[in-house]
């Protein structure tokens, strides 16, 4: 694993060597590696007890997973029972308010710049989230939770966003992604920062987009009492400073969840028992992402993305078309990947993690900007998500 890095990579590979897609049918780009493709994952100790599965098991959920699909036995949030696809009217309907110029120009590019913590930048990208936010009719709980941690470079000021539609439901959907960048050093020539289009620019500007597209959904599930509501956590301090370690990483994480578990909420819980599904967002917006279920107590949810996906292929409403390498793979997962979800999850939160594996190419580099996004893809999976959560929380 590269020093510094978070998560591990090809076996023998460089840094930023993972390829894009090449050419291809369908998108001008084809598809990415598939399940055959061999990649050599080094596994990280720590998560191994999460993740490595004996092979019949991985077997096994495979088959369950297509019977799953076949039959259609998976319901809202892991419910029993049929779960018949909304009709296309209803789908379409869904998803109209979505805006991909509204996401790229509004919630994405204030945040194209660096965003280390205790930062500039880092400081107006959290106003950015809070006053997007604060823009719609839902009437979002809006709070900062800040707090200072030793870090290799000294004492460093970490600033989490944490916003909730209603935040006395009892019950939550949590979608997750970090807004710190990763410091880097420039390169030799001229004076070039690392802004992370898609690590994790385009994660915050979705989840901003999401909220905006079901603005009103979320305000009449709010006013009728709804048991689940929707909360967004926009997360600093994922990034290491120097070399990954449980001590420089997931500096937001780790706090948060520590100070959530000892939160009250309602009668009998905390604020992370209150969870219901933890969704994090990383590294997307690069073309062709492959996204796998690291998690078996969360595949019932994983597999509703991968109806949602082929639904909206089947019916033309994603740029990407049935011909094309899906984003969400029913094959095994190339390895884990410690992220931001590692403190909730050792806590008991079900997690789904939503990370390309392979990486971008342009991970943990200067090229991992604007220009190497993928607008179709995208918007592509804001429809995706919108789908999910309205099915999710039944709005």
């Amino acid at each position: 694993m590269r020093p510094g890095s978070r998560r591990p990579r090809a076996a023998g590979s460089s840094p930023g060597a993972a390829a894009l897609p090449g050419p291809g049918p369908g998108r001008g780009s084809g598809p990415g590696p598939g399940p055959g493709s061999g990649l050599g994952w080094r596994l990280r100790a720590r998560l191994r007890r999460f993740t490595r599965l004996p092979a019949p098991f991985v077997a096994l959920a495979a088959a369950a997973a297509a019977l799953l699909l076949l039959f259609g036995l998976v319901g809202p949030r892991g419910e029993p029972g049929t779960q018949p696809p909304p009709p296309e009217p209803a789908l379409g309907a869904l998803l109209a308010p979505l805006d991909p110029q509204r996401l790229r120009e509004r919630f994405l590019r204030p945040l194209l710049r660096e965003r280390v913590p205790g930062g500039p930048g880092s400081r107006d990208a959290r106003q950015h989230i809070a006053r997007c936010l604060g823009a719609l009719g839902a009437g979002w709980h809006v709070e900062s939770d800040a707090f200072e941690a030793e870090t290799p470079r000294g004492l460093v000021t970490f600033t989490n966003v944490v916003a909730t539609a209603a935040p006395d439901a009892p019950r939550r959907l949590v979608l997750a992604c970090h807004y710190d960048t990763k410091v880097l050093a420039p390169e030799r020539g001229g004076h070039r920062v690392f802004v992370g289009a898609t690590d994790s620019a385009v994660p915050c500007a979705l989840l901003l987009e999401l909220a905006a597209a079901l603005d009103r959904p979320l305000r009449r599930a709010k006013d009728a009492g709804a048991e689940v509501t929707l909360q967004l956590l926009f997360l600093d301090g994922e990034e290491a400073f120097e070399e990954w370690s449980p001590r420089d990483s997931l500096y937001g994480a780790r706090h948060l969840a520590a100070r959530m578990a000892r939160t009250r909420h309602g009668p009998h819980g905390t604020q992370i028992s209150a969870m219901e599904l933890l969704v994090l967002l990383d590294l997307l917006g690069a073309p062709f992402p492959a996204i796998h279920s690291h998690f078996p107590p969360t595949l019932k949810w994983f597999l509703r993305l991968v109806t949602i996906e082929q639904q909206l292929r089947r019916l033309g409403l994603l740029h990407a078309g049935p011909q094309d390498p899906p984003f969400f793979r029913l094959s095994p997962a190339p390895g884990p990947v410690e992220d931001d979800h590692v403190p909730f999850l050792q806590r008991g939160v079900p997690v789904l993690h939503l990370i390309p594996t392979p990486f971008p190419a342009v991970w943990h580099t200067l090229e991992d900007t604007e220009a190497n996004l993928d607008p179709a893809t995208i918007a592509d999976l804001a429809k995706i998500l919108v789908a999910f959560v309205a099915e999710f929380l039944r709005l």
